[in-house]
C-alpha cells in the first residue's frame, strides 16, 4: 500500500529511535507541534506553535494544514531547483504535488525542516495517444543539447540544480572556468555572446535589430535560469554536458 513517509527535523532532540520515520497510509493524518500530549509528532522548540500543523496522506499526494496563527510555511521541492509553494497561517488542506518535499517551519530565528516523501508519481507510458492523428505539435522551446549555448545554460543552472535553490548565479568568469576543460577556447566574450543568443532564442528580449540597450547581464542570467528551471529545459541529468569528452576537447 502506498504511504507517505515523514522525517522529523534533525534538530529535534529526545526522539525515540523508532521516530526516525513515520509512515501514513492513504486517509491517515499526522499532527505536529510543540505540545507533546496533543501531537503525533512533537517538536520541542519554543518557536513552534503548540498545534502547528497537520499532514494527511491521499494516495499519490498529500495535504498540509497550517494551524499556526501567524507563521507562513514553505514547502520546497528539493529536486525542483527552487520550486515551492507557500501555505499561509490558518490555511487548511493545501495539496502538495511533489514526490519529495521539505516543509520549512520558521521558528524563533531558526528554520526547521520536515521532509516528506510521497509515492512515485505515475506517468503516461507513451506521449502518443492512439486514435489522435494530425500535425506534430511544435515544441514550446527549441534547444539543441549538443550546442555550446546549451552548455553555457547548463553551467548557469548548475548551482541551483545541485540542491541549492537560492544559490547565487555563477559569474561569467566562473562559467568560463567551468566550461574550459571541454571548451579550451572559452572566454568571457564567447560566454556573453551565448547568453545574449539564448536571451533572443528563448524570446526574453527583442532581436538585435530592435533591441534597446537591454537589461543588465545579471538580469538576463536570472531570467534565463528561471525559465530553464521552471520548464525543465535543463535538468540535473543534463549537467553531463559539463563533463569534458574523452581527450578534453569539446565541440
Amino acid at each position: 500500500m502506498y504511504s507517505i513517509i515523514v522525517v522529523p527535523p534533525r534538530t529535534v532532540e529526545q526522539q525515540p529511535a523508532s521516530a526516525g520515520q513515520l509512515r501514513l497510509a492513504p486517509g491517515e493524518r499526522l499532527t505536529f507541534g510543540r505540545s507533546a500530549e496533543a501531537n503525533d509528532l512533537p517538536i520541542d522548540h519554543e518557536g513552534v506553535s503548540r498545534a502547528a500543523g497537520e499532514i494527511a496522506a491521499h494516495g499519490a499526494f498529500w495535504i498540509l494544514s497550517n494551524l499556526s496563527a501567524h507563521q507562513t510555511y514553505v514547502v520546497e521541492n528539493p529536486e525542483g531547483a527552487g520550486e515551492h509553494i507557500k501555505v499561509g497561517p490558518g490555511r487548511l488542506d493545501a495539496p502538495v504535488p511533489f514526490e519529495f518535499s521539505r516543509i520549512v517551519l520558521p521558528a524563533a530565528g531558526e528554520l526547521l525542516h520536515l521532509e516528506v516523501w510521497a509515492p512515485r508519481h505515475d506517468y503516461l507510458g507513451g506521449l502518443d495517444r492512439a486514435g489522435i492523428v494530425g500535425a506534430t505539435t511544435r515544441p514550446a522551446f527549441s534547444v539543441d543539447r549538443t550546442k555550446r549555448y546549451f552548455a553555457v545554460l547548463a553551467a548557469l543552472c548548475e548551482p541551483r540544480l545541485r540542491g541549492a535553490p537560492h544559490a547565487p548565479l555563477p559569474t561569467v568568469e566562473q562559467v568560463v572556468d567551468r566550461l574550459r576543460p571541454g571548451w579550451p577556447s572559452a572566454n568571457r566574450a564567447a560566454v556573453q555572446w551565448n547568453i545574449d543568443y539564448l536571451a533572443v532564442k528563448l524570446r526574453l528580449k527583442p532581436g538585435p535589430d530592435t533591441a534597446d540597450s537591454g537589461p543588465r547581464l545579471n538580469g538576463k542570467k536570472e531570467s534565463l535560469v528561471s525559465l530553464a528551471l521552471r520548464f525543465d529545459l535543463v535538468r540535473e541529468d543534463d549537467l553531463v554536458v559539463l563533463i569534458p569528452p574523452p581527450g578534453g576537447v569539446g565541440r
